[in-house]
């Protein structure tokens, strides 16, 4: 055989190892980056569609068809709770979120716009898309509740931190995977003709192998001839579950600090819970509230309506014991630091008629020396 043909058997050779499938493709671990935002953001999504929005002004509140469209039913095919997910769901994913009012009043959140910036005057909305529909007219900003999330989007934030951690995640999981692996040849008798039918065989008897040891607990597979099987011991030290966990974990907790969530509230941890909540809400929950009050403030009341003294207010969901409430809310009362109105204000009642809690009241063991009033020592006849 001489030098050309010695050759070409080699490049036969390796034609048919090339076309042998052995290497299974590594499935994509972009799971860890979506289940960790996905956590986060139904957290506060969940959070935040507890809260009531309301219009008071002076001492009542305003129950209209913003009251209505805000708490109960915003549109035809959304309740209130959900309408709120979705915001927050659009505001921390895409930087942005856009609602506009139809001719109905429905209250719809865009999936799809563009926004045209103007310097001097208000910007404007087109090719603006709700579920497929496309609306052929341009928005306003004056006539939209326009909503934006920070100056940076924290989507390319979380991408560039996952880039880290989603490889070495990755990696970890694949030696897992590959810990007490069955590792074996196959030798190919090479006097066997490199034909197609032969691959088809050879491949074959691989895939018969491979299901065989990896469904049955106890595997015979007869030896063909020409094809010779052999098993080799795997010695390799894997990375144990827990490893893949804390990688797991330390993602999710990068992406809770970047949005406000304390890391022991999202883990589910009940240590000072009282306190990790109440940071949840001062410190996330209070910041979103504050950006959806301005909006709402800004397009459904005009200059004369707030310089009148109507607001929008929220009122969301606290983490409190009703007992500690009602014995710091009778301090209060009774040094005179605040009124009955005021007392309901903070913990979202709504206001009384009784003119009792108008007048602030200070008690006996809060009075100083000459000042204190008088009476109640003994029953009067």
């Amino acid at each position: 055989m001489g030098l050309l043909d010695f050759i070409t058997g080699r490049n036969k050779e390796l034609e048919l190892m090339f076309d042998v499938d052995l290497i299974e493709k590594t499935s994509d671990k972009i799971h860890l980056k979506k289940l960790a935002i996905q956590t986060c953001t139904d957290m506060i999504g969940r959070t935040i569609s507890q809260t009531e929005f309301y219009i008071r002004k002076e001492d009542r509140i305003i129950t209209d068809e913003w009251y209505y469209r805000l708490n109960v039913r915003p549109n035809k095919n959304m309740s209130a709770s959900l309408f709120w997910q979705t915001v927050i769901h659009k505001l921390i994913h895409e930087n942005e979120c856009l609602i506009i009012q139809s001719d109905t009043k429905d209250l719809l959140i865009a999936d799809s716009f563009i926004r045209n910036h103007y310097p001097l005057v208000g910007d404007t909305f087109n090719d603006v898309i709700v579920q497929g529909y496309k609306f052929n007219r341009t928005f306003q900003m004056a006539d939209v509740i326009y909503l934006e999330y920070s100056n940076n989007k924290i989507a390319k934030l979380l991408d560039s931190l996952y880039s880290d951690y989603g490889e070495l995640f990755g990696r970890i999981i694949e030696f897992q995977k590959r810990k007490n692996q069955i590792r074996s040849t196959v030798a190919v008798d090479s006097t066997n003709e490199k034909s197609l039918e032969t691959q088809a065989k050879l491949q074959n008897y691989i895939n018969k192998l491979y299901k065989a040891f990896a469904n049955k607990a106890v595997a015979i597979v007869p030896q063909q001839k020409g094809f010779k099987y052999a098993e080799a011991q795997s010695n390799m030290q894997a990375h144990g579950v827990d490893e893949v966990m804390k990688v797991s974990n330390g993602f999710l907790d990068q992406v809770a600090m970047s949005l406000g969530i304390p890391k022991p509230l999202i883990h589910g941890d009940m240590a000072d819970i009282e306190k990790v909540t109440k940071n949840y809400l001062s410190f996330c929950i209070d910041p979103f509230l504050k950006k959806i009050r301005d909006e709402l403030t800004e397009k459904t009341l005009d200059k004369s309506k707030y310089m009148a003294g109507e607001r929008i207010e929220t009122n969301r969901v606290a983490y409190r014991d009703i007992f500690d409430v009602a014995t710091a809310a009778d301090k209060l009362r009774s040094s005179g630091i605040a009124n009955g109105h005021e007392l309901r204000d903070r913990l979202g009642l709504p206001r009384s008629n009784d003119p009792l809690h108008d007048k602030f009241v200070i008690t006996k063991n809060y009075q100083d020396g000459k000042d204190a009033v008088k009476g109640g020592e003994k029953d009067e006849a």
